[in-house]
């Protein structure tokens, strides 16, 4: 049905419609467009599109582990990243050029001395991640890398008529004649200053207008030179590396060293071996030895025994006439005994204390031999011991009485006849006189 065809009211409808729909697509346009901005805007935000960034460059031995893009951190949180990883030309000293930027404000952390780029293993697979430390001073002039101040060349004539004078630095160090440094580099200017300057030879300074401070950088420092310098994208700075061999190649090393010394520890294992073998030969015949020396040893103990009490091998072993000596020894010493009867009594209360004390020991003797009675009854073998001791001790005795030299001593006496009437009995005078 063509438009003309239609009636005036459905005309209008038609074309109230069509304009609704004109503005609903142009709303849907504007808020696409405003959602994709906003993505845009907070991704530039998040990954620091809108920051400063001051750039760096390093050199590796390697790039094993790192790739571009890869974050770089300061004090254990991003705060750059890598943005280029190429290799030197051959036969230079350095084998891989790394540069990356740190965002604004974190490059003000890194100094002239004291901050370093590390290069350290991050994970089991080879990755390896790349930090830079915070900058300190340690007894030498420190600076900031990178300045925001603009960096100008003024004559020292001029200098005096520069407004608000201690708001303007030295942007180099100053040096005299002997190379002794005179002034360090953001030294505020001053009339005496400027005098002592002109006294070393100078007609121009390099200063740093502390004023103004922009929002892109202007100044780089160079090393070589001791003095900041305009900076132009094309002057990076450099920094110092410490690389730690990445863990892969680490494991390497431990193993080839490992495979080095393998030949040498197993030649050194055969004779830890034998050894083992022979300590634990001698430690058997050892105990084969104590086992055989038990008899012999309990053999001493009963002959040890023998020799004391009335009757026993220690009395055989006296003379007559010592044990005659003896018991008038022992009569002298009973006198003795009595005429110290006397001090003895005057001594009954130590007396009476050494009784307590034999008491106790008494006591003690109690106990000990009720442990040894309840070791008895726990242990049976004890009595099956002490019969062994015994018969042992028997099988000794007649070993004895069969000896040629001792046969004599065990020769049973007649008994004598009680009716029998008694022998004439002599002195040993009459017996000489005869």
């Amino acid at each position: 049905m063509a438009l003309q065809d239609l009636t005036p009211q459905l005309r209008t409808r038609l074309s109230r419609l069509e304009r609704a729909v004109g503005w609903f697509v142009m709303l849907a346009t504007l808020l696409l467009a405003a959602g994709f901005f906003y993505y845009l805007y907070h991704t530039a935000k998040r990954k620091g599109w809108f920051l400063t960034k001051a750039p760096y460059y390093t050199y590796t031995d390697n790039a094993v582990g790192l790739k571009v893009g890869d974050p770089v951190k300061l004090m254990g949180f991003d705060a750059g990243r890598i943005t280029s990883i190429a290799p030197m030309p051959p036969g230079d000293v350095y084998h891989v050029y790394v540069a990356f930027e740190i965002n604004a404000p974190n490059y003000g952390y890194l100094w002239t001395d004291g901050s370093r780029v590390k290069i350290s293993p991050a994970g089991l697979l080879g990755q390896r991640e790349m930090e830079v430390t915070k900058g300190r001073e340690e007894g030498r002039p420190c600076y900031a890398t990178y300045l925001s101040f603009p960096l100008r060349e003024v004559a020292l004539t001029e200098a005096l008529g520069l407004p608000d004078l201690t708001k303007w630095h030295l942007a180099a160090e100053i040096y005299d004649m002997q190379t002794n440094l005179v002034y360090k580099a953001r030294t505020p200017l001053s009339k005496e200053v400027l005098d002592h300057l002109a006294r070393l030879g100078l007609t121009k300074a390099l200063l740093l207008d502390t004023r103004e401070q922009r929002q892109s950088l202007t100044a780089v420092w160079n090393d070589d030179t001791h003095a900041y310098e305009a900076f132009i994208q094309t002057n990076p700075y450099f920094m110092m590396p410490e690389e730690t061999p990445a863990l892969t190649e680490r494991l390497e090393r431990m193993l080839a060293k490992a495979e080095a010394a393998l030949p040498r520890f197993l030649a050194l294992a055969a004779p830890l071996s034998q050894t083992a073998t022979n300590a634990s030969s001698l430690t058997s015949n050892l105990n084969f030895t104590i086992l055989s020396a038990q008899p012999a040893i309990s053999n001493l103990t009963c002959l040890t025994e023998q020799l004391r009490g009335r009757g026993q091998l220690g009395e055989w072993l006296l003379p007559t006439n010592l044990h005659n000596e003896l018991e008038v020894t022992l009569t002298n010493v009973n006198e003795t005994i009595v005429t110290a009867h006397a001090a003895l009594a005057s001594a009954d209360t130590n007396l009476t204390a050494v009784l307590q004390s034999l008491v106790k020991s008494l006591d003690e003797l109690s106990g000990i031999t009720s442990n040894l009675h309840a070791q008895v009854r726990a242990n049976t073998n004890i009595l099956s011991s002490m019969s062994d001791a015994i018969v042992h001790a028997d099988g000794l005795m007649q070993g004895l009485k069969r000896h040629w030299l001792l046969r004599s001593a065990f020769k049973e006496k007649p008994l004598a006849s009680t009716n029998a009437p008694p022998r004439n009995l002599r002195s040993p005078k009459d017996a000489s006189t005869r």
